[in-house]
């Protein structure tokens, strides 16, 4: 395996001046490696040229977002402050957020709000089926925010989603991106029953700082919910955030452990700071080294790997997916 080592990252020493709660700190601290006395990127500091991205808004874009305004839906687009959105929404795409704006978790990188979640919405899947059919959509990204205050974490609505797409586009592809339900086995099934095009869960990060950045969830439990959708013959993906305090090895590491749980599609993008309550970047990695991952996991038999600072997991969803499709019949 290539996988020549890069300078070490680590958590974040010093953060508490620039907002970062307590209990966060304490996360981060736990998570260090030895020895480390790496200073993270401060909070008002200059981004790097790479990670500077134009804003633009033309009629398509408009258009979007008219089409989400006038059917009440929700992107991540926008709740998780993208930097793609001009680039996508110009394009005509969008990723649809389901079950809320609010999510009953709060990782230390996300930027959707964490307050109490309302009542689910039983026509939202048609709404998000509507918004599909105007906007002419071949691929259809729908992702979810946690709602662990449900009984199935809403494995239901998710399944409704997929099928209500398929009725109004029935030769569409539909991408589903969801949280790991509580490693809920019948809950899972329920949505696998669905057959959604390409199950996306994201691991989010390297196995050290999983307990920092996303405590109410667990690396064993996302590479199990990898792994159970691969069984069920899903093509799988799943993301990782680089610029946390992870190391070049640890990444190579990951890309591993999701190759091993049989994911085909790996997404890896630079983390960038929604506010000082949140996570510092512990580093800006430059694009070389997304290249370079992309280069060993593909070599690794991954199907297909988007890596660049400003990759995102639903970003460029179609056409990673087209390059999955294509390489794993090229392997039979």
């Amino acid at each position: 395996m290539d996988a020549d080592p890069a300078p070490d990252g680590s958590p974040a020493a010093g953060a508490a001046a620039e907002g970062v709660s307590p209990r966060l700190l304490g996360r981060l601290e736990a998570a260090r490696l030895d020895g480390e006395s790496h200073e993270p990127v401060p909070l008002r500091s200059r981004k790097p040229e790479w990670m500077r991205v134009p804003l633009s808004t033309g009629p398509t874009f408009h258009e979007v977002r008219s089409t989400l305004r006038g059917l009440d839906l929700v992107t991540v687009c926008e709740e998780a402050g993208c930097p793609n959105i001009s680039e996508c929404w110009n394009d005509g795409t969008a990723t649809f957020m389901i079950l809320g704006e609010r999510c009953t978790r709060a990782c230390g990188f996300c930027l959707v709000d964490t307050r109490r979640p309302g009542p689910v919405d039983a026509e939202e899947p048609e709404r998000v089926a509507s918004a599909a059919v105007r906007m002419g959509l071949e691929h259809v990204v729908v992702t979810m925010v946690a709602r662990d205050d449900l009984a199935d974490g809403g494995a239901v609505v998710v399944a409704e989603t997929v099928a209500a797409i398929r009725r109004r586009l029935p030769t569409a592809r539909v991408e589903t991106l969801i949280s790991d339900l509580g490693g809920d086995a019948g809950a899972l099934q329920t949505v696998f029953d669905a057959r959604p095009d390409v199950l996306n869960h994201n691991i989010e990060t390297v196995a050290r700082l999983q307990r920092a950045v996303r405590p109410s969830a667990g690396y064993a439990r996302s590479l199990s919910v990898l792994s159970r959708a691969k069984t069920e013959g899903l093509t799988t993906k799943s993301s990782i955030i680089a610029g946390m305090g992870e190391t070049h090895d640890e990444v190579v590491q990951t890309m591993a452990d999701l190759h091993a749980a049989g994911t085909d599609i790996v997404t890896i993008g630079q983390y960038l700071r929604p506010s000082a309550r949140h996570l510092p970047v512990d580093r800006w990695w430059p694009p070389e080294v997304f290249e370079r991952w992309k280069k060993i996991g593909e070599a690794m038999g991954i199907s297909h790997v988007e890596a660049s600072p400003l990759t995102r997991s639903s970003y460029h969803a179609r056409q990673a997916a087209d390059a999955a499709v294509k390489a794993g019949a090229a392997q039979t």
